[in-house]
């Protein structure tokens, strides 16, 4: 990876251009995003959030460090990006399961990147010759930099499948692996220490802080079995960032105050192998509706967010659903929406919904007078809308 050193102008339109880098407008970067995360051959990677933010992580992460090498040395080659963020994704993309064909993602984002690059590049000279010069070299030292970085990433990922097919874990992840796939695996109760003939709660626990401990995400999952029964949890590591958890039963309320950086989604209580399955996948759906709606709820049950998940598939039609519907009740003060969502969910009982909102029933009454003027036509007769209509607004962030 060598060039020519440019001309001590083009060096310093180089690092003029890297300061602008260093502080990248939003829109840029939800470009690259947008990029990395599409497609066919993405979507496992887009549909898993902790993947897609480590990817958005890793995206901000490669951008930062190849513009702040061009401020210290303009036009030098740059290495390989051997921060945190991607030789994290390195282990996340082996743990779910995925090879080095996922480090695609970067190739599109590098094709964003230099295009970006070159809009800002436009904007330091309109000498055709120094401009030449620049994206001569700069376009030179992207490619050469994404080349070096996605070849550290990969064989990160070779260090860490090596290590993830030996030992315990490795023979309990690929168990699970098998039964959530359908398949009949002799003697899976054994090797799991985990029986699979009784009720099964699946959890998603994660988090989204880069730097938070992982062993909170341990701790969750004990907290899941306690609150569940003596029994001891089923837990996989499924990323760095997430554990797949499985308990007998059904818990009563889980105490996260003490993990402040632990989100949990949890599936529908189901029985036998087909449970274990059925719960995951309702786990796994209610956690990516919590990120897809931007939701800052820590801890939330598929049965809450059912109905949310299904009307919420097509994300610009819900919004459009939300506004149509509500009208100025969509921005009206939360108490106003919080009375009107609880009396359609007591059946349109006054009475049980003041008592369950802890307030005086005309107080009620006054805010649901209020909200009927807010409304684009009256409540009554409409009260299946307008709560479906409450439900997204109450989970969306």
């Amino acid at each position: 990876m060598s060039w020519e050193p440019p001309s001590p102008r083009v060096r310093e339109l180089i690092r003029q251009g890297a300061e602008v880098a260093l502080n990248p407008r939003p829109e840029w970067l939800a470009e690259i995003d947008a990029a990395t995360l599409a497609g066919e051959a993405r979507r496992p990677i887009a549909s898993d959030p902790v993947l897609a933010a480590a990817t958005r992580r890793t995206n901000r992460s490669n951008l930062l460090f190849w513009a702040a090498a061009n401020v210290r040395a303009p036009g030098q080659p740059v290495p390989a990006n051997d921060e945190a963020a991607p030789l994290a994704i390195a282990r996340d993309l082996v743990r779910r399961g995925l090879d080095e064909s996922a480090l695609d993602a970067y190739r599109v984002g590098e094709a964003v990147a230099a295009r970006l690059w070159v809009r800002i590049a436009c904007s330091l000279t309109t000498d055709t010759a120094e401009l030449r010069e620049v994206l001569d070299v700069s376009l030179r030292s992207i490619a050469a930099f994404v080349d070096a970085t996605v070849t550290a990433i990969s064989l990160r990922m070779r260090a860490e499948r090596a290590a993830l097919t030996s030992g315990t874990h490795a023979e309990r992840r690929e168990t699970v692996s098998l039964l959530l796939d359908g398949a009949p695996v002799l003697g899976a109760e054994s090797r799991l220490g985990y029986a699979l003939d009784r009720t099964h709660t699946a959890a998603v626990v994660w988090t989204d802080d880069p730097d938070a401990d992982p062993r909170q995400l341990d701790r969750a999952a004990d907290a899941l079995a306690a609150a569940a029964g003596p029994d001891r949890p089923l837990s996989v590591i499924a990323s760095a960032a997430t554990r797949w958890v499985w308990v007998h039963g059904r818990p009563a309320s889980v105490a996260l105050d003490r993990l402040p950086a632990v989100r949990v989604a949890l599936g529908a209580p189901a029985s036998g192998v087909d449970g274990f399955r059925r719960s995951h996948q309702d786990a796994l759906t209610t956690q990516r509706l919590l990120v897809r709606l931007g939701s800052t709820r820590r801890l939330a049950g598929f049965a809450e967010v059912e109905l949310v998940a299904l009307v919420t598939q097509d994300a610009a039609g819900a919004d459009r659903f939300v506004t149509r519907t509500l009208g100025d009740l969509e921005t009206a003060p939360a108490e106003i929406r919080d009375a009107v969502r609880t009396f359609i969910a007591e059946q349109c009982n006054a009475s049980r919904a003041a008592a369950r909102l802890f307030t005086h029933r005309n107080t009620l009454l006054r805010r649901l007078a209020r909200a009927d003027r807010l409304l684009p036509a009256p409540l009554a007769g409409r009260a299946v809308d307008v709560g479906a209509a409450l439900e997204i607004l109450h989970w969306r962030g």
